[in-house]
C-alpha cells in the first residue's frame, strides 16, 4: 500500500542526562550566548531549581506559576521579563512552568530552554495555552518552542508518587490522541507508540520503586516521544475534551489527562481497530484478531489497576452540573477528522461515564 503524507520535524536540541542538568544548563546558555536569564520556578521546585542553576546568576526569578496559565499572569511575567531585560527564559517544573515560558516567548520572542520535572511533555511542543473568562485558548507557533530541553531524572524524584503515575498518563494521551489527530501521519504513530511503549513499562517501575532510576529515565523518554508525536498529529478529541474541563471548569490538567483516557480510547477505538491492535501490543496487553479495540482497552485498565490511576472525574470537583455546558464546548471544538462522529449525545454519554468511573456508559 502507498504512503502519502506531509512531515515536519521540529528543530530542537535535546540535552538528557541523569544528575548532568547544572552542567547542562550552563552550558547551554554559554552557548546561547544569555547572560540575563529569567527563571521560572513554582514553590514545589525550589530545590530542584537552585540545584538545577548551580552554574548561573539569574537576572529575575520568577515563582509566580499558576495552572493553565491565566492571561493576568502571564501579561504579568511578560512584563517583568521586558524590565528586566531578559534574554532567555529558563522553565524548571511542570507543564504549567512550561506554559508561562511560552506565553512569554509568545509576545516578546525571547527563547526558552525548559528544564521539566514532571512528564508533561509541553517542552517538546510548539503549542501554547492561554485562560481567560473560563475559556482555555490554544495555538501553534514556533517561537514557543524551547529551543533546547534538558532532561534530568533526578529533578523528579520529588515528584509525589500520585502525581508521577497522572503526569505519566498525561504523555499517554499524547501518544493516544496522536494516533488519529487531524496531522497524524505514519511517524507521528510510531514515535506515539514507542512513547506508550516507554511510559507504561517506566510508570509501572516507578510505582513499585521510587527510586528506580532507569524507570524514571524511561519515562523522560516517553513523554518526549509523547510530545513530538503530539506536535507533528495535532490536538485530537481527547485533548479537546480537557482543554474544556481545565479551562472552563479548572479541573486540575494531568489528573483530568489521567482520568479522561480511558473513557476516550474506548469511544475510538472500534472505528480504528489496526491503530488499536498495535496500541494494545505497545502496552503490552495480549493482541486479538477478533477484537484489537477489546484488546487495547484492556491493556491499558490493566495499567490503570497496576499504577492505582484515578478513574472519576467527581474526585477533582466535577459534576453533573457541568456536563449540559462541557458538552457544548466540546462538541464545537472537536475536529471534523475525528474517528467516530462527535454528537451531544455520545460527548454526554462520555462525560457522564467519566464523572461516575461507569464504563458501561460508554458507547459511541
Amino acid at each position: 500500500m502507498s504512503m502519502t503524507f506531509e512531515h515536519t520535524t521540529l528543530g530542537q536540541r535535546v540535552l538528557f542526562g541523569t544528575g548532568q542538568a547544572a552542567e547542562h544548563l550552563t552550558a547551554e546558555l554559554d552557548r546561547l550566548g544569555a547572560t540575563r536569564p529569567m527563571v521560572i520556578a513554582g514553590e514545589r521546585v525550589q530545590a530542584e531549581a537552585w540545584s538545577a542553576t548551580a552554574g548561573i546568576t539569574a537576572a529575575l526569578w520568577w515563582d509566580e506559576v499558576v495552572m493553565h496559565v491565566p492571561v493576568e499572569v502571564a501579561e504579568k511575567a511578560r512584563t517583568a521579563a521586558t524590565e528586566a531585560s531578559v534574554d532567555v527564559v529558563v522553565s524548571i517544573g511542570g507543564g504549567s512552568t512550561t506554559g508561562l515560558a511560552k506565553a512569554i516567548a509568545l509576545t516578546t520572542g525571547i527563547p526558552v530552554v525548559a528544564v521539566p520535572t514532571t512528564y508533561a511533555g509541553s517542552e517538546a511542543t510548539n503549542v501554547w495555552g492561554l485562560t481567560e473568562d473560563r475559556t482555555k485558548t490554544t495555538g501553534v507557533d514556533d517561537k514557543v518552542l524551547p529551543v533546547t530541553v534538558v532532561y534530568d531524572a533526578e529533578l523528579s524524584k520529588t515528584l509525589p508518587l500520585g502525581m508521577s503515575v497522572t503526569s505519566g498518563l498525561n504523555g499517554m494521551a499524547h501518544c493516544v490522541d496522536s494516533l488519529w489527530a487531524p496531522r497524524t501521519d505514519p511517524i507521528n504513530q510510531a514515535l506515539a507508540l514507542e512513547g506508550a511503549r516507554a511510559l507504561a513499562l517506566s510508570l509501572r517501575g516507578i510505582v513499585a520503586d521510587p527510586d528506580d532510576m532507569d524507570a524514571r529515565e524511561q519515562a523522560l523518554y516517553g513523554c518526549y516521544l509523547a510530545a513530538v508525536s503530539f506536535a507533528g498529529a495535532g490536538s485530537g478529541l481527547h485533548h479537546k475534551i480537557c482543554h474544556v474541563l481545565g479551562g472552563t471548569f479548572d479541573l486540575p490538567h494531568a489528573q483530568t489527562h489521567a482520568t479522561v483516557l480511558p473513557y476516550v480510547l474506548e469511544f475510538n477505538a472500534p472505528a480504528v481497530p489496526e491503530l488499536a491492535g498495535r496500541l494494545a501490543t505497545a502496552l503490552g496487553g495480549e493482541t486479538s484478531a477478533g477484537d484489537p479495540a477489546g484488546a487495547a482497552v484492556t491493556a491499558l485498565r490493566e495499567l490503570y489497576t497496576a499504577v492505582q490511576a484515578p478513574c472519576r472525574l467527581a474526585d477533582y470537583g466535577f459534576t453533573a452540573d457541568g456536563i449540559p455546558e462541557a458538552v457544548e464546548r466540546i462538541v464545537a471544538a472537536a475536529p471534523a477528522s475525528h474517528p467516530v462522529p462527535v454528537t451531544e449525545q455520545n460527548i454526554t454519554d462520555l462525560l457522564t461515564a467519566a464523572l461516575t468511573g461507569d464504563r458501561a456508559t460508554v458507547a459511541a
